[in-house]
């Protein structure tokens, strides 16, 4: 499953379709994984490395971090992450960009600084930090190297042909899976 994501997501990056906004075929790779997850979930709780190998192990998290049309799903993911870790079952990276990658559709500050996104030219930047002074040593905490490591490394993104647009319909995005909701409009007047 894994595999498949990375590789339709490799064809959708040298297309340039991967920048335009969330493709219907990643989209469909995502939404098939999840359910495989959920039900493998069902089963035996988290696929930890212990129960399932490695290679599995690391893909059941590309799949929690990838079920992004399934809010609630990947809270569940994030419960049962943040045990394993705290058990030392799974790398404790895994529930901190899980977090940060929720928090970030949510519309709140991340935590780690997990979560890029490019700047007006295509340089990648974090969306914004919580305390941004003590990222770091929140980083280091979860086994991530220094943001500023991360950041030089980062190449730059494709802009999409149509930014506003591209920003429109991915908050109309955000608004359809249930991140977030629509604001009250204050043209109806009191109730």
């Amino acid at each position: 499953m894994a595999e498949h994501d990375r590789k339709v997501s490799d064809e959708l990056a040298a297309s340039g379709a991967l920048y335009e906004g969330y493709d219907p075929r990643m989209a469909a790779v995502h939404e098939k994984n999840a359910l495989r997850l959920r039900a493998i979930m069902a089963q035996i709780g988290w696929p930890t490395e212990r129960l399932v190998g490695k290679r599995a192990a690391d893909a059941a998290w590309l799949i929690a971090q990838h079920a992004i049309a399934h809010p609630e799903f990947q809270r569940s993911c994030l419960k049962l992450l943040a045990a394993a870790a705290h058990e030392h079952l799974v790398p404790a990276w895994q529930p901190a960009m899980l977090e940060d990658r929720i928090r970030v559709f949510e519309g709140r500050p991340q935590l780690y600084g997990t979560q890029l996104e490019p700047d007006a030219h295509g340089n990648m930047r974090p969306h914004t930090i919580e305390d941004p002074d003590g990222v770091d040593e929140r980083r280091r905490a979860v086994s991530l190297e220094p943001l500023a490591e991360i950041l030089a490394r980062a190449k730059p993104q494709p802009l999409p042909a149509d930014r506003k647009r591209f920003e429109h319909d991915y908050h109309e995005w955000l608004i359809a899976v249930g991140w977030r909701t629509r604001p009250q409009s204050w043209s109806k007047g009191p109730a």
